[in-house]
């Protein structure tokens, strides 16, 4: 399941569910949790049950309520027919088996949200227990600080403060430890767009292999962030074909540059990505 960019439509709004289609994203999460109020909760999952019984051109997740609300019956009586399954205020392996108890043995891939509660945060190293379940690990920036109090995850420049880099960083480990993609949290503002393409191209850089979205138009940008363009194939090619005509060498140089394992494990990753 190739998921460079995931943008999020609120479930009550299936005026938008065609439109967002259209923006390239290759996945849509129709949400049932935060941007749906409690007395539309109904009218939501009837319009994204209607609309999961359609052919699509992108994967379609349901973000469903905490396992522990009294929404989430209801939710995953829709969501066990999408695609895939968001699992919000997500703690741990014991978080996905219940919600994979609930979906029934045919549960659809599970992207759990792993950094929303401050326990949460201890539990990121925990999902390789349940790595077949899982098609991702995120995280993101606003649930947690309001649970524990704090004024803002971000500085004034948008950068986040230093508690909030740390549980990016312990997301991305704990996504590469299970063995499963690594997806960065939305940037919030739609209109900078030169600052949603540095974060982005940060995000690739730093292992992250997509994005989630908050808007279609932030969605080409996304994707371009986590496509490998032709220099970077190039460069990975390059690496392999030295090592598979060396296949004695622990380190070679490649264009004046010492390259070794970790290089051709990196090349071979990029290019699985193509």
């Amino acid at each position: 399941m190739r998921l460079r960019s995931l943008l999020f439509v609120p479930g009550d709004r299936p005026e938008r569910f065609e439109k967002a289609l259209a923006s390239g994203a290759d996945a849509l999460i129709l949400d049932l949790e935060d941007s749906v109020v409690s007395t539309k909760k109904d009218e939501a999952r009837d319009a994204v049950a209607a609309f999961l019984k359609g052919t699509h051109t992108a994967h379609v997740f349901v973000r469903v309520n905490p396992i522990d609300s009294d929404f989430v019956d209801a939710d995953v009586a829709v969501a066990r027919h999408a695609d895939g399954v968001m699992l919000p205020k997500a703690e741990g392996a014991a978080s996905v088996d219940a919600l994979v108890a609930k979906l029934g043995p045919n549960a659809p891939p599970i992207l759990p949200v792993a950094t929303e509660t401050p326990r949460a945060v201890f539990l990121l190293g925990d999902y390789g227990a349940v790595a077949h379940r899982l098609c991702g690990l995120t995280w993101g920036a606003e649930d947690l600080p309001a649970a524990i109090g704090a004024v803002s995850s971000r500085e004034d420049d948008g950068g986040y403060t230093d508690p909030y880099k740390m549980v990016r960083a312990l997301t991305l480990f704990g996504a590469h430890a299970a063995g499963v993609p690594a997806i960065e949290t939305v940037w919030p503002n739609i209109k900078d767009v030169d600052g949603l393409t540095a974060y982005a191209a940060r995000g690739n850089r730093d292992g992250f292999t997509g994005m989630m979205a908050i808007h279609p138009a932030q969605v080409a940008a996304i994707n371009a962030a986590f496509t490998p363009d032709e220099a970077a194939i190039a460069h990975a090619q390059a690496v392999i074909a030295a090592f598979e005509a060396n296949p004695t060498a622990g380190a070679l140089q490649l264009d004046g540059k010492m390259i070794d394992a970790p290089h051709l494990k990196q090349a071979r990753a990029l290019l699985s990505r193509v």
